[in-house]
């Protein structure tokens, strides 16, 4: 992969999973469920694992959350989801997590925000969380929020900027606060006997100029995994876009060892969508690969026809739907690039940069559809079956390049 990481000296296990030292950027996703429903929440999580999320949170908010967390990690152990659970604390979480053992004893890592661990006593509140962390062995996210920062700090670095000759601005200051309010956390926690190598962190905010900034001030002052994502990036295309834009410029700076995309889902909608933007924006820089690309072109008024789209989604769906068991088959599949092309213009030049590609007939072109394989003409389609054909050909192709790699038959 093309893209140079900075590798995170820390290296923090959450559960059955690595973050920081020597691993991959991780992909985390959260319920939207009501926690005490443990029969919606096991299948939320059950839909998250399934999409790729490799680490899942959950809203641990009052005493019918905590007491079935326990409940839901234990049904999904049972259904075969090794998938780290993670709760998110908020004001209550060193009361909860200290009533409930249980729950603190299931869960794979505490995500708390020292901007509101309780109202009063945060220091005390905040230690009591880490305190049970440090008996239980687990992990720590410490997550400051622009939205609940410690006002008292704020005020304070307020009061501080004041007095200088020349003051900053308050977005500066704001951004100071958020990173202070990091690193005193951090550093109470491990005076409180939290490891190092447990502690994680993150600075979210829901601007991407804001999201850019702070996280390059954090990145350098300490080794603990840093957690990238918009607090809140919105619906559609405006979250996919933000979240895109911000976070793409931070991992292309190696900054970033987790990451989470926050879009809000349409009223019924598929949660699963934020996992599959969040490996979309890793494969798509080249830092990991999830599973075949496909490359097609927008379309122009040589491509009358929608046939090429059709066929494009038809083959990005059939690949989707082979992912499982082609993941299992042929290690290295994920790397594969596929390219459906509508016309002659740019159709055979892309098809050649492709490891199988196929250059449809645009309007007045000949009805002929050249495939190639690794650059090389290997067969030209014709008619209504060339579809069928090209699937055929892409499975061979896998069958041949990854099935070697395979532990089993190719195939079986």
């Amino acid at each position: 992969m093309s893209v140079w990481r900075r590798r995170r000296t820390h290296e923090v296990r959450i559960g059955n999973v690595g973050v920081g030292g020597p691993n991959p950027v991780v992909v985390q996703s959260m319920t939207n469920t009501d926690t005490a429903d443990i029969d919606s929440t096991v299948a939320q999580v059950e839909e998250l694992a399934a999409a790729g999320s490799e680490l899942v949170r959950v809203t641990v908010n009052n005493d019918a959350a905590a007491a079935a967390v326990s409940g839901i990690v234990e049904r999904l152990r049972d259904r075969g989801v090794t998938t780290p659970i993670i709760g998110d604390f908020h004001y209550n979480g060193h009361l909860l997590l200290e009533r409930y053992p249980d729950c603190a004893r299931a869960l794979a890592k505490y995500r708390i925000n020292p901007g509101n661990v309780g109202t009063k006593r945060r220091d005390e509140n905040f230690q009591k969380i880490v305190r049970i962390a440090v008996e239980n062995g687990k992990p720590v996210r410490i997550g400051v929020n622009w939205g609940s920062l410690d006002q008292d700090l704020l005020t304070e670095l307020m009061d501080r900027n004041a007095r200088l000759a020349e003051p900053k601005d308050a977005q500066a200051v704001l951004r100071d606060a958020m990173v202070e309010s990091a690193m005193r956390s951090a550093e109470l926690a491990e005076a409180t006997g939290l490891p190092g190598d447990a502690i994680l962190l993150s600075a979210k905010v829901s601007e991407v100029p804001e999201l850019i900034a702070v996280y390059r001030q954090l990145a350098p002052l300490s080794e603990y995994p840093l957690h990238l994502g918009l607090t809140e990036a919105g619906m559609g295309t405006k979250g996919v876009v933000s979240t895109a834009a911000g976070l793409s410029v931070l991992l292309i700076e190696g900054i970033g060892d987790t990451i989470r995309v926050s879009l809000t889902p349409r009223p019924g909608g598929d949660r699963a969508e934020e996992v599959r933007v969040a490996q979309q924006i890793l494969q798509s820089l080249q830092i990991r690969s999830f599973e075949p690309q496909v490359v097609s072109c927008p379309g122009c008024g040589r491509t009358t026809s929608t046939f090429f789209q059709e066929m494009a989604e038809d083959i990005q769906g059939y690949i989707r739907d082979r992912m499982p068991e082609w993941r299992e088959h042929y290690p290295g599949v994920e790397e594969l690039q596929v390219a459906v092309m509508g016309c002659v213009v740019n159709g055979p030049g892309e098809s050649k940069h492709a490891n199988l590609g196929i250059s449809l007939p645009g309007t007045f072109e000949e009805p002929k559809a050249p495939v190639y394989v690794d650059g090389e003409h290997f067969t030209t389609l014709r008619g209504e079956g060339l579809v069928d054909e090209f699937k055929s050909i892409l499975l061979n192709y896998i069958e041949r390049r990854y099935g070697r790699a395979s532990a089993g038959t190719a195939g079986d």
